[in-house]
């Protein structure tokens, strides 16, 4: 029965110990003002005494009463979902002037407002950071494309400008324009051809293999503004 009853109710959430502490503390400081209310100090030796000991009794009592329902209260609460000890908060004297008094700042809406948006700033940037490691090596890939691709067009049409001056200067001297010492090629058309070939497939191979580098260099490069930015 008392499984299904506890399976039933939900337990009172707390955030942190000192959460617990603080009801405690509040608590405790509320009877201590009412005691002050009720049993003011006693000037003089006429009655002091007997003030000082039925004061003595009544807090007695009432740090009882609070440590019993504290107590009976520990198993309806949690901190983070993990069960309470409340012995641990329980078990210092709160009249002994040996213990330290724990004050608590009060709550201030403009911190928790600034820590809320330190907060979305956070998840902006890691946004960003992500939608550039998506982004940025598609687009360099793409501009180093669109470059390769401007120098060939520009490369072949040095190469058809020259054709067509050397066309041109074979027409002008009464040779004819095909066959003949003009379709032997240029001094070193062999090399020259070989070694555009050569060009053209290394730009190939280039074109192949920059997505894949510019992709490691962006993420080593985001990891590594992420941990600066983290430390």
């Amino acid at each position: 029965m008392e499984g299904s009853a506890s399976a039933a109710h939900r337990k009172i959430e707390l955030q942190a110990p000192d959460d617990l502490a603080y009801l405690l503390a509040n608590v405790r400081r509320a009877a201590a003002a009412r005691l002050d209310e009720a049993f003011p100090p006693v000037d003089g030796n006429g009655g002091a005494a007997d003030g000082d000991e039925l004061r003595t009794r009544i807090e007695e009592l009432v740090n009882e009463y609070i440590v019993k329902t504290f107590t009976l209260a520990g198993p309806n609460l949690s901190i983070n979902g993990m069960p309470v000890d409340t012995a641990h908060y329980l078990s210092g004297d709160p009249s002994d002037p040996q213990q330290p008094e724990e004050v608590f700042e009060p709550f201030d809406a403009r911190k928790r407002a600034r820590v809320e948006e330190l907060t979305r700033e956070e998840e902006d940037l890691l946004r960003d950071i992500a939608a550039l490691k998506k982004s940025v090596p598609h687009a360099a890939a793409a501009s180093w494309a669109e470059a390769a691709r401007r120098s060939v067009a520009d490369d072949e049409q040095a190469l058809a400008t020259v054709n067509e001056r050397a066309l041109a200067a074979a027409g002008g001297s009464g040779e004819p324009l095909l066959g003949g010492d003009l379709m032997k090629g240029l001094p070193r058309q062999d090399d020259i051809e070989s070694g555009y070939e050569d060009a053209v497939k290394g730009l190939g191979r280039l074109k192949r293999e920059m997505p894949s580098v510019v992709a490691r260099m962006e993420r080593a490069r985001g990891a590594g503004e992420y941990v600066v930015t983290e430390r």
